[in-house]
């Protein structure tokens, strides 16, 4: 029968050590008893015993039996709290909006982000204890990504917090931190553009080009590419990568002003 430790391994789960640290991280989020809050993989407890104390409803989902029955047990007497046995990836998020505090496994992190920020999820606000590099990626540290900027104009993504390598059992091989996720009250795209948007930026991702100046070469000309550069602060030879998200909302905004969508088939 497989151990515990060795499920741990396969599930890249490292647990965090101190409820008093778990308190500190929570303070962070403001999470209140108004609020239903979800729990990703809560493991052995120490998260949902502390949101059981500060939010109004818990619902922990959790895949493994083992864990499952270990958590109806320990919670089986506090009202608040509900334990799901689930796999997350496989679980229909809630129609309303929802919000999230969890120490997610490493291994899921990039398929739980991407799922939770979907475009029709309901996301209101999630805090997620992740690994460092995917943190950086997803909040466009030290320069923006193709996730961050398709993402960026609906939601604010910060690192809150580094934690320590020894916060963690067993400890990780990589540094974690508490990434915040929050949905903007009035995003910088309208609902139309979000499409559009998202072609746009993934048009220019995609195309086997050196930079964007040749991969627009078919959408702007290259005089209107020189204003284009002069005016949003950008090189007239940049990378996706060199353009922050808001020099991409610039472009795709005077891209929409050429009313040119056919230059993408």
């Amino acid at each position: 029968m497989e151990t515990r430790p060795r499920k741990q391994i396969y599930l890249a789960q490292n647990f965090l050590r101190s409820p008093k640290l778990v308190h500190r991280l929570l303070r962070m989020s403001n999470i209140g008893l108004s609020d239903t809050v979800y729990e990703i993989g809560p493991g052995n407890g120490i998260i949902t015993a502390a949101l059981a104390g500060v939010a109004g409803q818990v619902i922990a989902i959790e895949k493994d039996p083992d864990l499952v029955r270990h958590l109806r047990e320990r919670f089986r007497a506090v009202e608040n709290v509900e334990i799901v046995e689930k796999d997350f990836l496989n679980w229909q998020t809630p129609r309303s909006a929802y919000r999230i505090f969890a120490n997610i496994p490493y291994n899921r992190t990039s398929q739980i982000v991407r799922k939770i920020l979907h475009e029709r999820s309901r996301l209101a606000q999630a805090h997620l204890i992740m690994q460092k590099e995917a943190a950086k990626k997803f909040s466009g540290i030290p320069r923006d990504t193709l996730f961050s900027i398709l993402v960026k104009p609906f939601f604010d993504i910060q690192i809150l917090l580094h934690l320590k390598r020894t916060d963690f059992w067993p400890i990780p091989n990589a540094d974690s931190v508490l990434l915040a996720i929050k949905r903007r009250v009035n995003p910088v795209i309208e609902s139309q553009d979000v499409a559009p948007y998202r072609e746009f930026v993934q048009f220019g991702f995609g195309r086997c080009k050196p930079n964007l100046k040749l991969a627009f070469k078919q959408v702007f000309t290259y005089r209107q590419w020189k204003h284009f550069a002069h005016d949003l602060s950008f090189p007239l030879n940049a990378t996706p990568t060199e353009l922050t998200v808001e020099q991409w909302l610039g472009l795709y905004q005077r891209f929409k002003q050429k009313s040119r969508h056919d230059a993408f088939y």
